[in-house]
């Protein structure tokens, strides 16, 4: 559901930065936690939704508008992790998002990332849990200039309906109020709800479809580098499967990597690319099961049939370049590389190599 943002303004898997290797590794250990990580099971599948919005928050209106819609909720893993799609139109317009929820098996809460069509890019993320069924998540921000506490509540829940709002508070959350109020009714017929927005909308268009190629389930074969930076040569292979899933159609995409070693043990990861038809650009957010946050995005775009992405991120104390790269090889083959640099791009140490074919 939509953030404070949202309102205020009216692999393989791609991109397999830092974060997503530190947060896989210690994803290897024995999760304790199973049942945090379905808490979200009463909103996976097909809504329609009612939307109550306020028009002008925290000013004293209480003008509010209507909005009818569709919400589509899909797993990541197996609950630990799920995808939001929200599409609504009334009066006052149209608008789509998504919420990335992730769930920290360590720290026993989720972390739910809001994204705004409009822009492809992701914000910091509301952190809570569920109790007796409710679940509460906050975050702060700065709206207007003021500061701002938010708040989302989930409650009600049932077979087939459920209950979201956001409020907002200025006084350090001695009173709320309310601006975003949603009721969603499970569409039991059809697990597929068809958005009416074309990929194709606006003069970047095309660039919305630089993934295509991607879409559906391949075999995955990856090495990867034990200890990148370090001058040792050690990697560990591993063999899976990755599923890459068409998202607002094609402007963003989800791909899942699921793979094990028989050193390294099982290892999974997502990723989100989001495309930015502002900057005309692709932000990949990687994360592991259970690490429950994202890690630093790669950004870049495709040319002549490539795909190149980097970041700045720091690796042991110190300043690095990343860079990845993808290489389609006909229509049932592609080949990842990435790569980090201590010297500014000036040279390059390879520590992930993947392949994938094709599963017809």
């Amino acid at each position: 559901m939509p953030s404070a943002q949202k309102l205020a303004m009216g692999c393989v898997l791609a991109g397999l930065i830092l974060a997503g290797i530190a947060a896989a590794d210690e994803a290897q250990s024995p999760r304790n936690d199973r049942g945090g990580g379905h808490d979200f099971d009463f909103s996976i599948g097909t809504f329609a939704t009612h939307i109550r919005r306020l028009a002008h928050p925290l000013s004293g209106s209480h003008a509010w508008t209507e909005w009818n819609g569709t919400v589509v909720t899909r797993r990541i893993w197996d609950g630990d992790g799920d995808l939001e799609e929200l599409e609504a139109s009334g009066p006052a317009g149209h608008f789509e998002g998504l919420t990335l929820r992730l769930y920290d098996t360590s720290r026993h809460r989720w972390a739910l990332y809001w994204v705004n069509i409009e822009n492809g890019s992701i914000g910091m993320p509301m952190i809570g849990t569920f109790a007796q069924g409710r679940g509460v998540f906050y975050d702060e921000e700065t709206i207007n200039g003021r500061a701002v506490q938010v708040r989302n509540i989930y409650s009600g829940a049932t077979a087939h309906t459920y209950h979201f709002e956001q409020a907002f508070s200025s006084d350090d959350g001695k009173s709320w109020e309310t601006n975003f109020a949603a009721d969603l009714s499970r569409i039991t017929r059809g697990s597929a709800a068809t958005f009416s927005r074309s990929a194709d909308t606006g003069p970047a268009g095309g660039r919305q479809h630089d993934f295509d190629f991607e879409f559906g389930t391949w075999r995955t074969h990856v090495k990867r580098l034990a200890h990148p930076l370090t001058g040792s040569q050690t990697w560990i292979e591993y063999d899976g499967t990755t599923r890459v899933q068409k998202v607002w159609n094609g402007a963003a995409n989800l791909a899942e990597l699921d793979v094990r070693s028989k050193s390294a043990g099982h290892l999974q990861l997502a990723s989100l690319r989001l495309y930015d038809p502002v900057k005309r650009q692709w932000n990949l957010n990687v994360t592991a099961v259970g690490a429950g946050t994202l890690g630093v995005p790669t950004v870049g775009g495709f040319s002549k049939g490539c795909g190149v992405f980097s970041d700045r991120e720091t690796w042991d104390g110190k300043p690095i370049v990343v860079r990845f790269v993808i290489t389609p090889r006909g229509d049932d083959a592609i080949h990842f590389v990435q790569a980090f640099s201590e010297d500014g791009g000036k040279t390059w140490e390879t520590n992930w190599i993947a392949d994938d074919t094709r599963i017809k």
